[in-house]
Order: C-alpha cells, then sequence, then structure tokens
C-alpha cells in the first residue's frame, strides 16, 4: 500500500508539472514578435522537442561505460600562471565610473549614454554570453575585484568571519534586486536613475567586501555569481593547473555537490530568465487584464510583474522538486537533499540557452548602438543603426531558427549532465535512467515552453 501510495504521489506530481507547463494557443496580433509568427513556428517546435525527446532515449539506450566517459575532458597541456587580472579589472573599474559620470552629466538618451548601454548591452547581452562561451570573463573584468584590492593595500583587514550558514543566499538577493529593477522597476535604462542604481550595488558590494573579505564577492556577489556558474559551461577552461577541453558543461560535471542555497540559485537564474519571457507576450497581458496594442507603459505594469517576478521562483522550484521526488519514488530510494542538490547544475544550460535566444533580437539592434558609443568614444566610423533584418522572411528565419538551437542544445545538454550525475547518485545505468524520468519530462515540456516563448507576439 505505501508503495502505491507513493507511485500515485509520483503520478499526480507529474500531472502538475505538465499542467502547469504546458503552454495554450499563443493569438496572433501585430507586434515585434509578430514577424516571427509569419513562419512555420509550430513545425519547428514540433522538431526542437521531437531533438530532446530523442535525446533522452538515446541516452537510456547508450552503454553505461559511454555515458559516463562523456564529460571526461581532454589535457592539452600545462597552464601559465595567469598575470595581468589586477590590470583589467582596475581598467574596467575606471570606465564604469566614467560611465557613472556620464549617466549623471551625459545626455539622457538611453542610445547614446554610455552607461545604460555599458550595462543593459555590453555586460547583460555580451559578456553573460561571453562568460559561457568562453569562460569567466568576469574574474578579468570584474570593478568589484579592483576596489576590494584597493581595499587591501590600504591594509585593512576583513573585519567579520562570513558565516557559513548563510551560503549563497545574499547572492540570492542580490541577484533578485537586479532582476526587479530589469523587470518592474519602471525606467531602468534612465541614465540618471540608472548612475545611482550602480552605485548602491557597487556600494554595497564594497561594504560587504570590507565586512567579510574575498568571500564575499564569491559568495554574495549575486551577478558574479551568476557568471561564473555560466563560465562553468564552456568547453576550454583552465582545471588544476592544466588547460582541459571537453563537452560544454564539463567543468560542473567533475565538480563537488552544490549547497542548497547555489542548487536554487541556479534554479532561480532560470525561472527569473522565463519570467523576463513570459512577461512580454500577449499571453502574460491578457493575464493581467491589459490590451498590448494600448499599452501605456511599464508603471502600468509594476504590479502584476513584481508578483510574477515573486511566484516564478518557488513555482519553478517546486516543480523542479517534485521532479525528483517522483523519480525516487519510481526507484524507491532516499535522499531528496542529495539528488536536489546534485542534479541542479544540469539546470544551468537551460537558463543560458533561453537567456542567449531571448536577447538575440535585443543583441542585434542594441549592438549597433553599442558600437556607436565605442566608435564617438574612439573616433571610429559610427554605423547607421538599422532593424531591417525584422523586416525579411529570410532574415527573421535565421534569427528564430539561431534561437531555437540554443533553446534546445541547452536541453539536449542538461538531460545528459543530468543523466550523468544520477549515475553517480543511483550507481546503475537502469536505475539512473528510471530516475530522470519525471524530470527528463519536465525538460521537455520546458523545451516547447521555452521555444513558444520565442514565437509568441509580444506587446512590450
Amino acid at each position: 500500500m505505501p508503495r502505491q501510495q507513493g507511485q500515485i504521489a509520483a503520478a499526480a506530481a507529474l500531472a502538475l508539472a505538465v499542467g502547469l507547463l504546458w503552454p495554450g494557443a499563443a493569438a496572433a496580433h501585430a507586434s515585434e514578435g509578430g514577424f516571427v509568427l509569419l513562419l512555420p513556428t509550430d513545425a519547428y517546435i514540433a522538431g526542437g522537442v521531437a531533438s530532446v525527446l530523442a535525446t533522452v532515449v538515446l541516452i537510456a539506450l547508450i552503454p553505461e561505460g559511454l555515458a559516463r566517459r562523456l564529460f571526461r575532458p581532454l589535457d592539452l597541456g600545462r597552464a601559465g600562471r595567469a598575470r595581468g587580472q589586477a590590470l583589467t579589472s582596475t581598467l574596467s573599474a575606471l570606465l564604469l565610473l566614467w560611465a557613472i559620470v556620464q549617466g549623471f552629466v551625459g545626455s539622457q538618451d538611453p542610445v547614446k549614454n554610455p552607461l545604460p548601454l555599458l550595462v543593459w548591452t555590453g555586460f547583460w547581452l555580451f559578456l553573460v554570453a561571453g562568460c559561457g562561451v568562453l569562460g569567466d570573463l568576469w574574474r578579468w573584468l570584474s570593478p568589484f575585484r579592483a576596489s576590494w584590492a584597493l581595499v587591501r593595500r590600504a591594509g585593512l583587514r576583513p573585519l567579520l568571519r562570513y558565516p557559513a550558514c548563510w551560503g549563497y543566499w545574499p547572492a540570492l538577493l542580490s541577484y533578485l534586486a537586479f532582476a526587479g529593477v530589469l523587470m518592474v522597476h519602471i525606467a531602468p535604462t534612465d541614465p540618471d536613475r540608472l548612475a545611482w542604481m550602480v552605485l548602491g550595488y557597487w556600494g554595497f558590494t564594497l561594504l560587504g567586501s570590507v565586512l567579510f573579505g574575498a568571500r564575499w564577492l564569491v559568495r554574495a556577489e549575486g551577478l558574479g555569481v551568476l557568471l561564473h556558474l555560466y563560465a562553468q559551461l564552456a568547453p576550454l577552461r583552465r582545471r588544476g593547473g592544466r588547460w582541459r577541453l571537453g563537452w560544454p558543461g564539463w567543468d560542473l560535471e567533475g565538480r563537488p555537490r552544490p549547497p542548497a542555497s547555489l542548487a536554487i540559485f541556479i534554479l532561480m537564474a532560470l525561472a527569473l530568465g522565463s519570467f523576463d519571457g513570459l512577461n512580454e507576450t500577449f499571453r502574460w497581458f491578457s493575464w493581467i487584464g491589459m490590451n498590448p496594442l494600448e499599452f501605456t507603459g511599464r508603471s502600468a505594469v509594476v504590479g502584476p510583474n513584481l508578483t510574477g517576478l515573486i511566484l516564478a521562483g518557488p513555482l519553478l522550484v517546486a516543480l523542479y522538486a517534485a521532479s525528483i521526488q517522483a523519480g525516487l519514488i519510481l526507484i524507491e530510494a532516499d535522499g531528496f537533499a542529495a539528488s536536489f542538490c546534485a542534479l541542479a547544475p544540469a539546470i544551468l544550460p537551460i537558463a543560458f540557452g533561453y537567456h542567449v535566444a531571448h536577447y538575440l533580437p535585443s543583441a542585434l539592434v542594441e549592438g549597433q548602438y553599442f558600437w556607436n558609443m565605442v566608435a564617438r568614444t574612439l573616433g571610429l566610423n559610427e554605423v547607421t543603426v538599422t532593424t531591417g533584418f525584422f523586416n525579411r522572411q529570410a532574415s527573421v528565419r535565421t534569427i528564430w531558427l539561431c534561437q531555437a538551437a540554443a533553446v534546445v542544445l541547452g536541453h539536449v545538454l542538461a538531460i545528459v549532465m543530468s543523466h550523468v550525475a544520477a549515475l553517480r547518485l543511483h550507481g546503475g545505468h537502469g536505475r539512473a535512467a528510471l530516475s530522470q524520468a519525471p524530470l527528463a519530462l519536465f525538460m521537455i515540456f520546458y523545451t516547447l515552453f521555452g521555444l513558444w516563448l520565442l514565437a509568441s507576439p509580444r506587446g512590450a
């Protein structure tokens, strides 16, 4: 009887996950997203989901030994000592200080002022994507490291010991604050307001470093934690004093199980990224009772967006936890906490893939403004900003396929990483595959959800 009750509970949890993640049909309205809807996106979405499903089947069939060797990197030789980080961090700090000053005294046009372009385009669009492909660029470019080094050079030592029980919770809080500015604040690109917010974040980070030392930068600075996690997806990594090359994410697979606070941080990165796409869709506007074609500004949706931002994380964590527990019930095993934490890093490729896909159209446009800002500063030739590639079917098709590829590849990699982690948790290939069935189903429907978000018309 207990076994039957457990199986019923597992089935109920899976039904809940499917019901909440299954998207309805998108209403086709004229908007920027409408260009994408001119394409046969249903076929592309079906193909993307099918490829993820095929990956699940393949993982279940490949030999156990091969599965265990998938993320063993190739040793490329000894890596020399990393030099120059102090210089690059200092230059980054000086650049940010200059941009903050420009935020106060320069043009208040967000596409001409360096600060919004540096923060929302240079950092959030390009640097985040660069870390996932090239490695931990933030270690070289973080202005906060330079300010902490200046404090140390002045002879100050940490005043307090960072409490172990805090884990990565402060990083999660600071990342939530950043997400609130991105998705809820009425004017996140206004240069003067942004200057105060950047100064506040920098000051808070510096204060934490003065109190707790460099550990604050590693555990409590949310943007740094996010970029460091994405950097571990890069194929080429420096590990153990040597350069190693492997499948994306191999560095995550070789690390100890993350603590619960970091596992939840990873899940929140996916949840907030997904909500960042959802809150722009016609479907979201219909849920909150607003006509997207008569959108009056961000101030009109502060309340609903804040509510969605607060609820998105716990909802995703609950669905993920239900999938993990359902898998353990299927193999009649315990160890929920260990499985929850050990499998969480496999969510990172999904979060990163969606970040790249969601912001690709913005990067194509904002990147032109960013180049013009650099060109004006250095006396180079500017380009004529164009959005003409959104008006041609061939270019829109290419953009959509690149977005879909980022989402699908992220999910495929996540499934493979999750299976390898399950092998370490449960030993045998069969038990690992069975334990992953609910989580794989969760990922398949999340693939569908992500592709639907990309294809949905947008009202803001």
